[in-house]
């Protein structure tokens, strides 16, 4: 077992800001993997994958490929019980505390017993919260729930907190895939102050100004996808 939830704490302890790139299986090729990972940030500390609508055989498939060219933790980052692959090293156990629909609350995740128990990943209990980033997201879609508006900070940090006190070892705020606005840095702050756990912040990030922004306001892991599918360089 690669203990990530222990190296991610064990990161902030010592002030080290970490970076995730997130791959979508359904818009990888398994053969470019390799040209792929020489691409990577070189700062990048862990390798995310999931998508909304990703299948099992497009998880497995992803997974392995990168899994023969890097020696960076996979980490899996679930869109329903089916994405779960024994070759990773740990799986994000998502709990979408932002919306109401108790499909993506607890429907999901008890469906995905079966396949998790016996599989020896990593489990990382974790917040889920979408935040508004200006246009309506896949997870808005297939969960069928809004987003947290940016514009009210004090709900936000009050759903952080809920999850906190249910047990989350690490909140993620995600103003979804292709946003145009990032969560807001002071969003991050008072969530960060507020629950002074290990904090998780994506969506909308194009620029290292941006990937700063966050990393001062208090995440301790930022994710990019959508920005380093386009061409980013950081």
């Amino acid at each position: 077992m690669r203990h990530v939830l222990r190296n991610l704490l064990e990161a902030e302890k010592a002030g080290k800001k970490q970076l995730a790139v997130l791959i979508d299986p359904e818009k990888f090729d398994p053969e470019t993997a390799k040209d792929f990972l020489q691409e990577l940030p070189s700062f990048t500390t862990h390798i995310f994958i999931g998508g909304s609508t990703v299948t099992s055989n497009e998880m497995e498939s992803c997974v392995k490929a990168i899994k023969a060219e890097t020696s960076l933790p996979l980490v899996l980052f679930p869109g329903d019980h089916q994405q779960i692959s024994n070759s990773a090293d740990a799986l994000l156990f998502l709990s979408l505390l932002s919306g109401r629909n108790p499909e993506y609350l607890i429907g999901q995740q008890v469906r995905s017993v079966a396949l998790l128990k016996n599989s020896g990943l990593e489990i990382i209990p974790t917040g889920y919260l979408l935040i508004d980033g200006g246009r309506e997201c896949a997870v808005q879609r297939v969960s069928a729930t809004a987003p947290l508006c940016q514009q009210d900070p004090e709900y936000i940090v009050d759903t952080a907190l809920a999850g906190k006190y249910s047990g989350k070892q690490l909140i993620y705020l995600e103003a979804g895939s292709g946003a145009i606005h990032p969560v807001d840095p002071k969003i991050i702050s008072v969530v960060k102050e507020a629950t002074q756990i290990s904090l998780i912040v994506g969506g909308g990030i194009r620029n290292a100004q941006q990937l700063e922004a966050a990393w001062n306001a208090g995440a301790d892991l930022v994710v990019i996808g959508t920005a380093f599918e386009q061409g980013l360089t950081l």
